[in-house]
């Protein structure tokens, strides 16, 4: 590891007695070292330099990718706790809803997943929010791989009818639900659209609680407006 670091300082490369001196190792365990790096991608040797290879590249990578998650996952868990309720995160990526992180406490449980999400999203704010950003033919398309059915009693009832209430949705405003996915549940999403990713934060709570639903959206909204850029990096996870 040591010699992969200093190696990796070095980004016209660096021959192997530098890097032994750099790193303290004898030069035969450096050389040795070195040729197994090599043979197993993480280093590459040309004239006489080592340089970072393909392995080491796609380790960077995979760490840069684990720390956008935790710092969505820690910003998601602030605002679980500074607004007393579950937070979910959700993309519209390649045609499916996908909720990339969900933050939750005893204190805050999130709602069961009793229905998928992916086939379901005329159902929760999550969905209704990703879909209002989508465009005419994209909102179709998607309803017809996963038509309006009912959920519970509050569901939608039918594609026109979501069809008409996504065109009513005005940009940039939370979108909000009351038990249409699940009964004794109101849930919000604040929309987030980067370039042409449509994207979405948003709460839920129970029925009894449903004073506290527009109030809290507003928060949520202030809050990711403070803290958007940890949102958009994650977009590439």
């Amino acid at each position: 590891m040591r010699l992969l670091e200093t190696v990796a300082a070095h980004a016209c490369g660096a021959p192997a007695k530098q890097l032994a001196r750099e790193t303290g190792l004898a030069l035969p365990t450096a050389y040795h070292l070195l040729r197994t790096l090599v043979h197993e991608g993480y280093l590459r040797r040309e004239k006489g330099l080592f340089f970072l290879g393909d392995a080491a590249e796609r380790l960077g990578r995979s760490g840069a990718q684990q720390k956008r998650r935790s710092t969505v996952a820690d910003t998601l868990a602030h605002w679980r706790d500074s607004i007393g309720a579950p937070v979910y995160y959700a993309m519209y990526r390649d045609g499916e809803i996908e909720v990339m992180c969900v933050s939750a406490s005893r204190q805050t449980p999130a709602v069961e997943e009793w229905a998928d999400f992916r086939e379901t999203g005329h159902a929760h704010a999550i969905g209704q929010c990703l879909l209002s950003q989508l465009d005419e033919d994209a909102r179709r398309d998607h309803l017809a791989r996963y038509p309006v059915r009912p959920i519970t009693p509050y569901t939608v009832r039918d594609n026109d009818v979501l069809l008409r209430r996504l065109a009513r949705t005005r940009r940039m405003e939370p979108v909000v639900e009351r038990q249409e996915y699940a009964v004794g549940t109101v849930c919000a999403a604040v929309p987030i659209t980067v370039g042409t990713t449509a994207a979405t934060v948003a709460i839920s709570l129970p029925v009894h609680q449903a004073d506290r639903l527009m109030p809290a959206a507003h928060r949520l909204q202030a809050e990711i407006g403070r803290h958007l850029g940890s949102l958009t990096l994650s977009i590439s996870i």
